[in-house]
């Protein structure tokens, strides 16, 4: 069964990924869930390069969710660390890449937290 789903992601992925590419005024902000972690960045498609990253690991936001209850609201605050490092960098637009998984849950907090936190999408 786990196969058969990384497959049908992979195919979701691949297909957005056609349609969707970032560049250095507007980049794309890509999404990776694991069971336990979240992981965005910020990349210029045009040179290849991460503009800004953060993820539930990073130091910045560890004091914030040792507080929290659950995956969701982590997001958000990865979600709010994104923004704020895409700020320090002069970004305030972007363009949205979900990966192929399903806009809810840890994903659609993550944006709901880019989203309070200045990027527009």
């Amino acid at each position: 069964m786990f196969k058969k789903d990384y497959k049908k992601r992979a195919k979701k992925k691949f297909r957005t990924r056609k349609k969707i590419s970032g560049t250095a005024q507007k980049p794309r902000i890509s999404v990776f869930r694991s069971a336990n972690q979240i992981y965005a960045q910020m990349i210029d498609d045009s040179t290849g390069k991460t503009l800004a990253a953060a993820s539930s690991k990073s130091k910045e936001v560890l004091d914030e969710i040792k507080n929290t209850q659950g995956k969701v609201e982590k997001s958000k605050a990865v979600g709010k660390l994104l923004a704020k490092k895409a700020a320090d960098n002069g970004i305030t637009t972007a363009v949205f890449d979900k990966s192929g998984y399903n806009f809810h849950g840890r994903v659609k907090a993550l944006a709901d937290g880019a989203r309070e936190g200045g990027i527009k999408f």
